[in-house]
């Protein structure tokens, strides 16, 4: 599959995930396949088309000294840029049955490139966020917080992988952190809405902010932070007090189930009430190519991941600038 050119229409709700997945070796009910040997499992994965630059073959890998981890196969250049490969099987704790050759699905997200090795590429599927369910408390646990969302399909589930969490994990320098060399003390409380399906980056954005002098309202979803939005706005309306009273500033990831950040911001900005609340997009999804995305539906600010310093200091700034 070459370099991916789908872009959806921003605001519509909807995505594209290349389906791909993972045969593993054995067999958890012990049956056996015709050949009497142990009968392989298949897991189906998804990533979003708008991470992924290309599906390429298994490349030449150089191992890298002392990798961190056993995943980490080590790196390989392609077109002048060296990129490191993961295997995500091994990742998950799973053996791969080497039934047919990997392939190789090259991403970029959080500003930096990285590879991950699966057994196989189904298709692109176009979806809606609706229909993709939140996993529950149970499974999220079970799953190390490293699923985001499940897809039923007609004949199997797909999981939805946080690949920033699994990259993050591989490499903390890559998470968020907080300048602590900048005072951030102020005698003025903001209040901000955040929205972002990973736990991980949710409580993490939630203490960073509160040590940055932001009071911090969180939800898992777009949809979620909508209904509240809703809420503020029929207050503001029947109080006759205007909206910065209740909330200063919403920041939210792009990928979330139910709702995803360009359709939140898009009802945001053509609601009569709300449409004056600044809106800064927080996404490993933003980059040059992407941007013009959140653009089109009217994000007053986006920043890339891991950015957590700049989020804080631009999100003052646009208070300032919009309210005094």
């Amino acid at each position: 599959m070459a370099q991916t050119n789908i872009l959806l229409e921003a605001g519509t709700n909807e995505l594209e995930v290349v389906e791909f997945y993972l045969e593993e070796a054995g067999s958890d009910t012990g049956g056996e396949s015709k050949t009497g040997k142990s009968a392989s499992y298949r897991g189906y994965y998804g990533v979003n088309v708008a991470k992924v630059l290309e599906i390429i073959r298994m490349p030449n890998v150089t191992e890298l000294p002392e990798a961190s981890n056993s995943a980490i196969l080590g790196a390989f250049n392609q077109r002048n840029n060296i990129i490191p490969l993961v295997d995500l099987s091994i990742w998950l704790g799973k053996q791969r049955a080497e039934n047919e050759a990997p392939k190789v699905i090259v991403t970029e997200f959080n500003d930096s490139v990285t590879a991950f090795m699966v057994s196989g590429v189904t298709r692109i599927h176009r979806i809606s966020w609706e229909s993709v369910e939140p996993p529950n408390e149970y499974m999220a646990a079970m799953s190390d917080n490293s699923i985001t969302g499940v897809v039923r399909l007609e004949d199997r589930i797909v999981f939805l992988l946080d690949l920033e969490k699994i990259v993050t994990d591989l490499n903390p320098a890559l998470g968020l952190k907080l300048d602590e060399a900048i005072d951030w003390s102020t005698d003025i409380r903001y209040r901000a809405i955040v929205a972002d399906d990973s736990g991980v980056i949710r409580e993490m954005m939630r203490d960073l902010l509160e040590k940055a002098g932001f009071d911090v309202t969180a939800f898992t979803n777009g949809r979620d932070a909508w209904e509240t939005l809703q809420r503020i706005a029929q207050a503001a309306t029947e109080q006759g007090r205007p909206v910065r009273d209740f909330v200063h500033v919403l920041v939210s990831d792009i990928e979330m189930p139910q709702m995803d950040g360009h359709h939140l911001t898009k009802r945001i900005k053509e609601d009569p009430v709300l449409r004056d609340l600044p809106i800064m997009l927080f996404s490993s999804l933003i980059t040059d190519k992407l941007r013009h995305k959140g653009e089109a539906v009217g994000a007053d600010d986006q920043i890339s991941k891991p950015q957590i310093t700049e989020l804080a200091q631009r999100a003052r700034a646009l208070i300032k600038s919009r309210w005094g």
